[in-house]
């Protein structure tokens, strides 16, 4: 993998990128793309990062030069409930459907970055909406941990916030040093940290209690 296993993007390229691309295609042929669909998810689950292999070879023989962590970002706001299911809790308490929205908004917010990070008034306005995100979806996680059963499935979730706070923090400091030095691309990257954290809070409060 040439990114290694911890880049976000190795895991976002299917659900951003490959789910909504073959969603556009279901208008035409259901079939094919109901069946490439299927295909790409079981290859992804037996070999996690291929599909990122996958895009990038199809890049290199293009000889086309992407940013895959502000391109991916952009796209995120563009991600439909049905592309995104498995990162969707299907339970229907008010405390469920909650961390739902709050995920997903903290999401869409992110992935204004790369259109607002060059307009330094604008961006601000979006650092205090993501900072206030992170904290209704911290909220929310809290609400939602009283309903995971067994102290094994509450420790995972605590772990897993944990991680996402470090993230987020990480994220902050990146701010910081881009108001230093100028440099996106490392916002880019904290910021796709933070989307694959949140929706690692989503998949393990699933594992948990769903």
């Amino acid at each position: 993998m040439k990114m290694g296993d911890d880049s976000p993007v190795v895991s976002l390229v299917l659900p951003v990128l490959l789910r909504p691309t073959l969603s556009q295609l279901e208008k035409t042929d259901v079939a094919a793309s109901q069946t490439l669909r299927a295909a790409l998810t079981k290859v992804e689950l037996a070999h996690p990062g291929f599909t990122y292999d996958f895009v990038m070879g199809l890049i290199r023989r293009t000889d086309l030069s992407v940013n895959m962590n502000e391109s991916l970002l952009r796209l995120q706001g563009q991600v439909s409930d049905v592309d995104a299911t498995e990162h969707r809790l299907t339970r229907t308490e008010d405390a469920f459907q909650e961390l739902n929205r709050k995920s997903a908004a903290l999401k869409k917010i992110l992935s204004r970055i790369p259109d607002e990070i060059t307009d330094r008034k604008a961006f601000l306005e979006t650092i205090k909406e993501i900072a206030s995100a992170i904290k209704k979806l911290l909220d929310c996680v809290t609400q939602v941990a009283e309903f995971i059963p067994g102290s094994a499935g509450k420790r995972d979730l605590e772990q897993c916030k944990k991680r996402f706070v470090k993230y987020s923090r990480n994220f902050s400091n990146t701010l910081k040093e881009y108001f230093k030095e100028g440099q996106a691309s490392a916002v880019f990257v904290s910021a796709m940290h933070l989307i694959h954290q949140t929706n690692m809070l989503i998949v393990t409060v699933k594992d948990t209690c769903e």
